[in-house]
């Protein structure tokens, strides 16, 4: 009798295809998604059914350049357009690149990009109340320009001008069901790229679109519960989760319990970084399932699901 295939949903960055010190082209982008996939590629090897987030703070943020230079030319794209537009592109690179690993490591898996739509609530109080930064530096008076035209513009952490947009919570995948045949046929399957496209649903038009982002993080706690994945994995920048992070008294935490996690957040024991909202999906996808979930460095995901390294959070 052979064991029942797990299921892993594996978040990525987008940094890890284009880091911040790094003014990345589209082949520097694909060579960095080719150095980080390694891990992905072990889970594969070893039997793992695999579904693949990805972020896309970078890579929307250049589009957004992209659509100010080119304004008075063409129509600028609308936000969830621009969050479609790197999902494709983004996940063509994870595909590529994913497939040819697979192929030299002897495997014949399948590996599809599922373009997905996140649905969203129309009254999320996130959507009225913008506070996530996106995009680069404005100039004074750009800022204001934008101002006018009805985008909302604030000071970031370091003084510069940047766009604010919404991000409400995700509550469904839209595509869970052709992602989940895919997984079921052993396929590697990448979705909610950049957290998904926000949809909601109108009365009388259906489906449609909202000038948002959702948190890729979240997004993926959501497609791992849904899917009834047993792995959750969070791959990030840090080897770990620390509380106080750079001060002191930061400290490595190698396992936490839900209630500890929720603790700690109130604490404000994990900053004002990208940490806070990766150990609030990883708590709230243990809390809802009683899986595995994992925070840690790219490299060092296989050693963290073998109980070395890593943050897990358990119930």
């Amino acid at each position: 009798m052979t064991d029942k295939p797990r299921t892993a949903v594996i978040a990525v960055g987008g940094n890890a295809l284009s880091p911040p010190a790094e003014r990345s082209t589209i082949a520097d982008q694909f060579r960095h998604t080719r150095a980080s996939l390694g891990p992905i590629v072990d889970f594969a090897l070893d039997g793992w059914r695999i579904v693949v987030v990805h972020g896309n703070g970078p890579q929307v943020g250049d589009e957004l350049v992209r659509n100010e230079k080119a304004r008075s030319e063409v129509a600028p794209l609308p936000l969830g357009v621009l969050v479609a537009g790197t999902a494709g592109w983004i996940g063509y690179m994870l595909q590529q690149s994913l497939e040819n690993a697979l192929r030299k490591a002897g495997s014949s898996r399948d590996v599809v990009t599922v373009l997905t739509q996140v649905e969203v609530a129309s009254d999320d109080p996130a959507l009225k109340d913008p506070k996530k930064f996106i995009g680069h530096g404005l100039s004074v008076g750009r800022a204001r320009e934008l101002r006018a035209e009805g985008h909302p513009v604030k000071k970031d952490g370091k003084g510069r001008f940047r766009r604010v947009v919404g991000s409400p919570m995700p509550l469904a995948i839209h595509e869970l069901s052709t992602i989940r045949s895919l997984v079921d046929r052993d396929t590697l399957v990448i979705a909610c790229g950049g957290g998904g496209i926000p949809v909601y649903r109108d009365p009388v038009l259906g489906l449609e679109g909202v000038d948002a982002v959702v948190d890729k993080d979240l997004a993926a706690a959501v497609l791992a519960r849904e899917l009834g994945a047993e792995l959750f994995m969070i791959l990030t920048d840090v080897d770990a989760v620390y509380a106080g992070w750079g001060t002191d008294q930061q400290r490595v935490i190698s396992s936490m319990s839900v209630s500890e996690a929720d603790r700690l957040a109130r604490e404000g024991a994990f900053g004002e970084g990208s940490m806070a909202p990766k150990v609030a999906a990883a708590a709230d996808y243990v809390r809802r399932t009683n899986g595995r979930a994992i925070i840690t460095e790219l490299s060092k995901g296989r050693a963290a699901v073998q109980g070395v390294g890593g943050t897990e959070i358990i119930p």
